[in-house]
C-alpha cells in the first residue's frame, strides 16, 4: 500500500507534465490559426482597399475619355454646319450681287429718261434719243433666278435621345466586382535553376480560354509576363537558387478580351543548382547563364559534359532541343557516372542516351525499342531512380542497378542500368557531329 502511494505522485507529475506539454502545443497551434486569421483579413482588407483605388481610378479615367469623346463629337457636328452653312450661302450671295446691280442700273435709267422726257419733244429729241438707245440694251424684262424656300437647305440637328438609354444600359453592367479569382496556384515544383508553376481553375463557371503568368523576384515591384497560353504549367527558368519569387496567374474568359483577377500570390524557391555545361569547349558556344549549347563550325568534337555532377537520382532532367542540325547516327543526349575524354560520343560504357535518329544505347550498346527522332522542340527526359545498392549477384557486369526511364515526343522506354560503383550524383552531356544543334538543359 505505501508503494503505491508512493508511486502515485509521480504518476501525477507525469500526468501533469504531459498536460502541460499537450496545452503549450495546443497554444502554439492556436496561435498558427490566429496569425491564419489576421493574415486573411490583412488580405480582405488590404484587396479591397486595392479595388476601391482602381474602380475610382478607372470611372474618372472613363469620365474623362467620354467627354473627350464627347467634345470631339460636338466639334465635328458644328463644322458640318459650318461648312453647309457657307457653301449654300455664297450662292445667294452671288445672286444678291447681281440683283443690286440690276437694281442700281434701272435707278440710274429712272433718272436718265425722267431728265430726257422733262424737255418734251423739241429740242431735247437728242436726250431722248439718246435715252431710248440705252434703254434698248438694257433687258429690263430679264429677271435673275431667286429659290424658293424649300429649295435651299434649313438646316437642324437630329439627335436620337436612345443613345442615353443605351449607354447607361452599358455603364450599369459595366464591371464587376469578384470575391476571389477564377484561377489559384496550385504547386511550385523546385528545379534545378528553374520553378515549375501549376495553377487550376476554381471556379467552375468559368470557361478559361487562355492563361497568363507573371513571376518577380520579392524584393523587386515589377511583375514580368513569363507565360501566355492555353496550358495550365509551366516551367519557370533563369531562377537563381535560394531566392525567393513571387507568382500569380489570372485567366481570359473564352471569347472575351479582358483578363480576370490575379491569382493569390505564392512564393516559391528552388534550392537546387543550376545545371550548367562546361564553358571553354572549342566545339560549343554557350549562353550566359550556361544552361544552353549550340554546335558551332568547329572541326572540333567529342562528347561536351556538364560542369559538375549536377543530376541526382530521383530527379527529373529535361533537355529541349531548341534548333537542329544535320543529324548523325554518333550524336547523343544523356548521362553518365563520370566524364571521359577522348570520346566522340556517349554511346559508351557507364552512361546512357539517345540518339539524334531515336536509338537508344546503354553502356555502349543500342537497345531494341527505340523512341521517335529527335526534331526541333523535341523535349527529353531522364528520370533515374536506384534500384540496388550494393553487389548484383547476376553475370550482366556491374554491381550498381539503376532504373532509367527516358521519355521523347509522348513515348518513352524503361531499362535497367548497371553501373561499376555507385553515384550519388551524375554527369550529363551531349554530342554532336554537325553544326547547328542547340539545347538546352534544366
Amino acid at each position: 500500500m505505501r508503494g503505491a502511494m508512493e508511486l502515485e505522485p509521480e504518476l501525477l507529475l507525469q500526468e501533469a507534465r504531459e498536460n502541460v506539454e499537450a496545452a503549450q502545443s495546443y497554444r502554439r497551434e492556436l496561435g498558427h490559426r490566429l496569425e491564419g486569421l489576421r493574415e486573411a483579413r490583412r488580405q480582405i482588407k488590404e484587396s479591397a482597399s486595392q479595388t476601391r483605388d482602381v474602380l475610382k481610378q478607372h470611372f474618372n479615367d472613363l469620365k474623362g475619355t467620354l467627354g473627350k469623346l464627347l467634345d470631339e463629337r460636338l466639334v465635328t457636328l458644328l463644322q458640318e454646319v459650318d461648312t453647309i452653312e457657307q457653301e449654300t450661302i455664297k450662292p445667294l450671295d452671288d445672286c444678291q450681287k447681281l440683283i443690286e446691280h440690276g437694281v442700281n442700273t434701272a435707278e440710274d435709267l429712272v433718272r436718265e429718261g425722267e431728265i430726257a422726257m422733262l424737255g418734251g419733244v423739241g429740242e431735247e429729241n437728242e436726250k431722248l434719243w439718246s435715252f431710248t438707245k440705252k434703254a434698248s440694251h438694257i433687258q429690263l424684262d430679264s429677271l435673275p433666278e431667286v429659290p424658293l424656300l424649300v429649295d435651299v437647305p434649313c438646316l437642324s440637328a437630329q439627335l436620337d435621345d436612345s443613345i442615353l438609354n443605351i449607354v447607361k444600359d452599358h455603364i450599369f453592367k459595366h464591371g464587376t466586382v469578384a470575391s476571389r479569382p477564377p484561377v489559384q496556384i496550385e504547386e511550385l515544383i523546385e528545379k534545378p535553376g528553374g520553378i515549375i508553376v501549376r495553377w487550376c481553375k476554381v471556379d467552375d463557371d468559368f470557361t478559361a480560354q487562355d492563361y497568363r503568368l507573371q513571376f518577380r523576384k520579392c524584393t523587386s515591384n515589377h511583375f514580368e509576363d513569363v507565360y501566355v497560353g492555353s496550358e495550365t504549367e509551366f516551367i519557370v527558368l533563369h531562377i537563381d537558387p535560394n531566392v525567393d519569387y513571387q507568382f500569380r496567374v489570372c485567366a481570359r474568359g473564352d471569347g472575351r478580351q479582358e483578363w480576370s483577377p490575379w491569382s493569390v500570390p505564392q512564393i516559391g524557391h528552388s534550392t537546387l543548382v543550376p545545371h550548367e555545361w562546361t564553358a571553354g569547349f572549342e566545339g560549343y558556344s554557350l549562353s550566359s547563364r550556361r544552361n544552353i549549347a549550340l554546335r558551332n563550325d568547329s572541326e572540333s568534337s567529342g562528347v561536351l559534359y556538364s560542369r559538375a555532377p549536377t543530376y541526382f537520382c530521383g530527379q527529373t532532367l529535361t533537355f529541349r532541343v531548341e534548333t537542329v542540325g544535320q543529324p548523325d547516327r554518333r550524336d547523343s543526349i544523356g548521362v553518365c557516372a563520370e566524364k571521359q575524354d577522348g570520346y566522340d560520343s556517349l554511346q559508351r560504357d557507364q552512361a546512357v542516351c539517345i540518339s539524334t535518329n531515336g536509338a537508344v544505347f546503354v553502356n555502349g550498346k543500342e537497345m531494341t525499342n527505340q523512341l521517335p527522332a529527335v526534331t526541333s522542340g523535341s523535349t527529353v527526359t531522364f528520370d533515374i531512380e536506384a534500384v540496388t545498392l550494393g553487389t548484383c549477384n547476376n553475370n550482366e557486369g556491374g554491381h550498381f542497378k539503376l532504373r532509367v526511364t527516358i521519355s521523347s515526343n509522348n513515348r518513352e522506354v524503361v531499362f535497367d542500368w548497371l553501373l561499376d560503383q555507385s553515384c550519388g550524383s551524375l554527369y550529363f552531356g551531349c554530342s554532336f557531329f554537325y553544326p547547328g544543334w542547340k539545347v538546352l538543359v534544366f
